[in-house]
């Protein structure tokens, strides 16, 4: 968290004194400078890595590809997760696990404010995303506790609009807020393989089948080698950030 305070500070302080070289020309945008280059900052207390790149292709509209990526870990906000459940089955299924992901996000952006990159805007976006998972689960056979390996990827692809606003700190630096829902399709696989006997396969096939995922269809699919479940069904979220960016 410090370093991401620092971030901000740093970043800030280059707005100030761009601001205060340009005088009464800070209004002005600096000819040529077509381009931004943006990282959302609260992701980073997430253990995540989104940045932004936006070319202006006229004197209001803006072409971007965004790019997000959370190396393999601990399930982000999960003891807020487990606090809000408050199931002790989630609780340890979530324990078990680490998970990442990453994702692309090109988009058109259309602004309303007097140049580009400055204002109010609205931005149609395409999300392309996989999320990757590693753990254990655990189930119960006559009293003792097994586990059965699962590895897989989820792949999403949805759609939305994003609403933001962008400031210009400088003549260079710039800070926007942006906000979004996002609805689309979503499909994954995870297996896991073991030497199961009858007892076993029945055992993990229940504990698989009893595992909640709202809004998905699944498919559990047990035999005598291991496990593989299936999902797909809507996915839906929202798209929201804090961006601080330079232009160049």
């Amino acid at each position: 968290m410090k370093k991401i305070l620092l971030f901000i500070c740093f970043i800030v302080t280059i707005g100030l004194q761009s601001k205060a070289e340009a005088g009464k020309d800070s209004s002005k945008v600096i000819p040529g400078h077509k381009n931004l280059f943006k990282i959302n900052v609260p992701a980073l207390a997430l253990r995540t890595y989104a940045v932004e790149y936006e070319r202006a292709i006229g004197k209001k509209i803006a072409l971007s590809l965004g790019y997000r990526y959370m190396p393999k870990g601990t399930v982000p906000l999960k003891d807020q997760i487990i606090n809000a459940i408050d199931d002790p089955e989630v609780e340890k299924q979530l324990n078990n696990f680490t998970v990442g992901n990453n994702a692309f996000t090109p988009q058109i952006k259309f602004y309303f404010g007097k140049d580009i990159f400055k204002g109010f805007y609205i931005a149609p976006f395409a999300k392309f995303a996989t999320y990757s998972a590693v753990g254990n689960i655990d189930f119960d056979v006559n009293g003792t506790t097994e586990t059965m390996p699962l590895d897989g990827e989820l792949k999403t692809m949805t759609g939305g609009l994003e609403l933001g606003v962008q400031f210009r700190l400088g003549k260079a630096v710039h800070l926007g807020f942006h906000f979004g829902p996002q609805f689309g399709t979503s499909e994954g696989n995870f297996d896991g393989k073991k030497t199961l006997d009858a007892n076993e396969q029945q055992a993990l096939r229940d504990e698989l089948e009893n595992l909640e995922i709202p809004f998905t269809d699944k498919e559990v699919t047990v035999d005598a080698n291991g496990a593989r479940v299936k999902l797909d069904g809507p996915w839906g979220g929202v798209k929201a950030g804090i961006m601080l960016g330079i232009r160049f």
